[in-house]
């Protein structure tokens, strides 16, 4: 997993490697959840993830809440269309803005 953060827009980038699963939960959560605030956005890159499994959706969930519930700015970007069918049958496509 490579971290981005830019400072101007206080915007955290997440560039996930090839498995978004339980293997990276504590470096997930280092990541967007071990802060003093959260970031005014975040941007979750999936291009290189081949599989996802259920606890990757609640780690979303998690930095969702972080970041505000239905104020947070949380955009999924480059989902395969595996992922992206996985994520639009569990309702993210209403949570997250997905690219």
């Amino acid at each position: 997993m490579i971290v981005h953060h830019d400072p101007e827009l206080d915007c955290l980038t997440l560039q996930l490697g090839e498995r978004f699963d339980f293997s990276i939960h504590r470096d997930f959560h280092d990541a967007c959840l071990g802060g003093d605030k959260p970031a005014r956005s975040y941007v979750i890159d999936l291009g290189a993830v081949a599989a996802m499994d259920s606890s990757a959706l609640g780690m979303l969930l998690l930095l969702r809440e972080y970041a505000g519930a239905d104020r947070a700015d949380i955009r999924i970007v480059n989902a395969a269309g595996e992922l992206r069918s996985t994520l639009r049958v569990a309702g993210f496509d209403k949570l997250f803005v997905l690219h």
